[in-house]
């Protein structure tokens, strides 16, 4: 689905809220029918990059850096469950080397580097980008693939070069940023879930 007209103007607080989460829910049930096979697909292979000691790597932009920031730390510390420390890092994280790698190689290169210091063959890349054409969102995977890394991108309807891009390429069913963002983190969380509930078998 596509989120339709705005609504008029002149809206209580009250009713533009209860309009928003409406149509936010009538998404996710949109996204429930037509992703769960996907977002099963991007679990499995987290669990199975994780399973083999490998990474999972997160990049993104704007409201998508701070996603994926959030997800790095739910699998390095906790999410739902007691279970190992997981390894993630999310490349936004680091503003010393973010603006390093925009002031000496260009913004669409500030993943690259930190791709080529940290990933690994077998490691997953995680590239969150509504429109699926940011530049150095493209980068990464391109340098990814290069690097033997496996690639997972969320994106909204339209998919960008990145839905030909990415190995796995999940398409939110809708053109506003703002819902394709809260429905990526929930696919998210719904990956997270998943993974816990692995590795918390280890010790139980």
């Amino acid at each position: 689905m596509t989120d339709g007209p705005e609504r008029p103007e002149g809206l209580s607080a009250a009713a533009r809220a209860a309009d928003r989460l409406r149509r936010l829910a009538a998404l996710a049930t949109d996204a429930a029918d037509t992703l769960a096979a996907d977002t099963g697909a991007y679990a499995e292979r987290a669990i199975a990059t994780l399973a083999a000691g490998g990474r999972l790597l997160f990049c993104g932009n704007g409201g998508s850096a701070a996603t994926v920031e959030h997800m790095a730390t739910e699998y390095v510390i906790r999410f739902r469950r007691e279970r190992r420390p997981l390894p993630a890092l999310a490349l936004t994280a680091g503003s010393a080397t973010l603006t390093a790698a925009a002031n000496d190689y260009g913004y669409d290169q500030i993943f690259v580097r930190p791709i080529r210091a940290f990933g690994r063959p077998g490691d997953l890349l995680v590239v969150h980008s509504t429109s699926g054409r940011s530049p150095n969102c493209l980068a990464a995977v391109r340098v990814a693939h290069e690097l033997g890394l496996h690639t997972v991108a969320l994106t909204g309807a339209n998919g960008g070069e990145l839905a030909g891009l990415a190995e796995l390429t999940i398409r939110v069913p809708s053109d506003e940023t703002a819902a394709i963002q809260e429905i990526h983190l929930a696919i998210e969380h719904a990956v997270a879930d998943h993974v816990d509930a692995r590795f918390s078998a280890e010790t139980s």
